[in-house]
């Protein structure tokens, strides 16, 4: 493999200079910089890094990295730790951890080539979020706590949210409710059926394990579930979607079989995502404070890196938001 020595041996250069080059610095003529980009194509030299960012030592960038990028649900996320990135002269990089621990997010990771990171992505794994935690090296993960020094938390009360939603139908006077879920492995989605459980318990209505309907939190999911429902041909009361996707899903199917929503049957989604104002019933949901999240989480960033202590977990509230589907 081409090293930094071989690509200034070729082009003619002086190692500092080769590097000077290969980093856009404004130290080289725009020639010299030619010159040495032709030799590293030619060598197929691959810039380290690693080594670029001990050298370095700020980048002057954090990185936001998220499960997906394709989801309603971030864009207010984004915007609360794009404006704090802003307010501090730094800039953002957004990635995808599609690809899990092959993903060039985790790459950012372990090669530390941000100055901190937000994670919300289940799909990387507890054990490369460790590997990563270093000092100077600040993390703030959004979907699950984690016991680290070098690690804080930033988490929405989904238990709560779960019970708002759960306390409302059945104070409009539901008594069967069915749980459409996300996926297993999501803690927010196990802590949403843990405050559905405990309302339910509460009110003493007993639960019955036909009423949890499997999801994946995406729009399709919603509408298989909602298809799975209506094809036991019992209709129930109520449907509390784990989130506002899975329910606009839903809304779809029960529009194609002729089912009147909230009049034969009343639905409560998660999230409160812009859309949810403005499908057909407007959909009562369950707000999460997504752009709060997303700037409390940047701000953290900050403080940890001027070296200022703070909490190791921080809890944000939800909402209801009523419309016209209950």
């Amino acid at each position: 493999m081409a090293t930094i020595k071989d690509v200034a041996k070729l082009a003619g250069v002086a190692v500092s200079t080769a590097s000077y080059a290969l980093n856009n610095s404004n130290k080289v003529s725009d020639h010299t910089r030619i010159k040495v980009l032709n030799a590293a194509k030619e060598l197929n030299y691959q810039k380290n890094g690693i080594a670029a960012d001990l050298k370095m030592a700020k980048t002057n960038t954090i990185a936001l990295i998220l499960g997906d990028l394709s989801g309603p649900y971030y864009s207010e996320l984004i915007q609360g730790v794009q404006n704090g990135c802003s307010a501090n002269n730094y800039g953002l990089i957004a990635c995808s951890a599609i690809g899990g621990s092959q993903s060039t997010a985790v790459k950012f990771l372990r090669e530390k080539r941000v100055d901190g990171a937000i994670i919300l992505a289940q799909n990387i794994s507890d054990d490369v979020i460790l590997e990563a935690a270093r000092d100077g090296f600040p993390l703030v993960v959004l979907d699950r706590e984690m016991k680290h020094t070098n690690i804080q938390s930033v988490l929405v009360d989904n238990v709560h949210g779960g019970y708002l939603a759960t306390e409302y139908l059945i104070n409009q006077g539901h008594k069967e409710i069915i749980f459409v879920s996300g996926p297993n492995n999501s803690l927010d989605n196990q802590l949403r059926f843990e405050g559905y459980l405990k309302a339910l318990k509460e009110y003493q209505i007993n639960f019955q394990p036909v009423w949890k309907v499997p999801g994946n939190f995406t729009r399709e999911s919603g509408y298989k579930a909602t298809k799975t429902i209506l094809a036991q041909n019992n209709l129930p009361d109520s449907i509390f979607y784990a989130n506002d996707e899975m329910a606009i899903g839903g809304l779809q199917a029960f529009n194609e079989n002729g089912i009147k929503v909230p009049g034969d049957v009343s639905i409560i989604g998660y999230d409160d995502i812009e859309i949810s104002e403005y499908v057909n019933p407007p959909l009562t949901t369950i707000k999460q404070p997504k752009y709060e999240t997303g700037s409390l989480a940047i701000q953290l960033i900050f403080q940890l890196l001027r070296g200022e202590k703070i909490n190791h977990l921080y809890k944000l509230n939800t909402e209801l938001v009523v419309r016209s589907s209950v």
